[in-house]
């Protein structure tokens, strides 16, 4: 006899900004890197982070439970994934993309309920300003967030320097580069390759930075410029990665085209994103990620593979094929 459903799944999703808070606020706090190099116990942990004793060992024991933290005795200390992904300063973390949610997206994601009733973006927007604006006039927060990118990203990369047929072609530029983690990621499992990084001309200190910290400034050039203004760089491959989910179905079409007509004859593109299956019943994160862009943008949002295939197909693509890379994160490449 099937045992009766109970209640716990449906709280746990519907209380779920609990868990996800006490992550943020352990990010915000600097946790992470308080224990990247020692265990420590909670009297100092807390004393170190400025926690009122009150609350400090349920929220570090929370943190264990969540899988964030692990502890021996008294002493908390890291997990593989947070030290590996929440320390700053080391080349995977993502916290800044988990700071940027703390600070803007947790209280944007409040109005959901009007998003969804207007169809209107409820970020700064909604107030007449541009979050990204601000965000490439700030030239700290700006290394913060684009390091954050790479990050997020960086699985991804690799996955499309093994899985792409890369010994087919000779030069390519990732569009939208920001650190210029993929072309890096690319250069170094393809000697033969040279290629570069196209993006808004403030970025080219960072992504320079980058790319030589890897050796690289030889094969590797950034090349200036805006995406909707100017012409797309030539080269064999372009790459547009977490690039289309931000605009509209014409945005996404010019976006699409302009790429086509930048390829030479049997020059290929490729997109990445959160891609939604097919069906859109798996994905959670692609679909929660559509949502976000309602919430971020004026038209954006994010896609099926079949979505992509029949757009690029309708700008004159053709050969489309899809594949997983990493997570939530798929491909599709299409040849001209």
């Amino acid at each position: 006899m099937d045992s009766m459903p109970t209640s716990d799944r449906i709280m746990q999703i519907g209380m779920g900004f609990w868990s996800a808070k006490t992550l943020l606020a352990a990010v915000e706090l600097g946790l992470f890197a308080e224990l990247a190099s020692s265990s420590l116990d909670a009297h100092t942990l807390a004393g170190r982070l400025g926690i009122h004793p009150r609350s400090a060992r349920d929220f570090f024991d929370a943190l264990v439970a969540l899988g964030l933290l692990a502890r021996n005795g008294e002493k908390y200390f890291n997990t593989p994934e947070t030290d590996r992904f929440l320390v700053r300063g080391k080349p995977d973390y993502i916290g800044g993309m988990l700071e940027m949610a703390n600070s803007r997206l947790y209280q944007f994601w409040g109005s959901l309920t009007q998003a969804l009733q207007t169809g209107q973006p409820q970020s700064e927007v909604k107030y007449g300003e541009n979050f990204f604006t601000a965000l490439y006039s700030d030239p700290e927060r700006l290394e913060t967030f684009l390091k954050s990118m790479t990050g997020l990203s960086i699985g991804s990369a690799k996955a499309i320097a093994e899985k792409f047929p890369w010994s087919m072609y000779k030069t390519f530029v990732d569009i939208g580069t920001a650190q210029g983690g993929l072309p890096v990621q690319i250069a170094l499992a393809h000697p033969h390759l040279h290629g570069g990084g196209f993006d808004l001309p403030v970025v080219r200190p960072v992504f320079e930075e980058y790319v030589n910290s890897h050796d690289l400034g030889q094969r590797l050039q950034f090349i200036p410029g805006n995406f909707f203004e100017d012409p797309l760089p030539q080269a064999d491959v372009l790459v547009m990665g977490h690039i289309l989910h931000d605009w509209n179905l014409e945005e996404k079409l010019m976006l699409l085209a302009k790429a086509y007509e930048a390829l030479p004859s049997g020059g290929a593109l490729i997109i990445y994103d959160a891609i939604i299956d097919d069906n859109r019943s798996e994905n959670a994160f692609g679909l929660l990620m559509s949502l976000n862009m309602l919430i971020e943008t004026p038209g954006g949002f994010d896609y099926t593979g079949a979505d992509c295939i029949e757009w690029m197909r309708s700008v004159g693509f053709r050969e489309m094929q899809q594949k997983h890379l990493i997570g939530f994160d798929s491909m599709i490449f299409g040849i001209k």
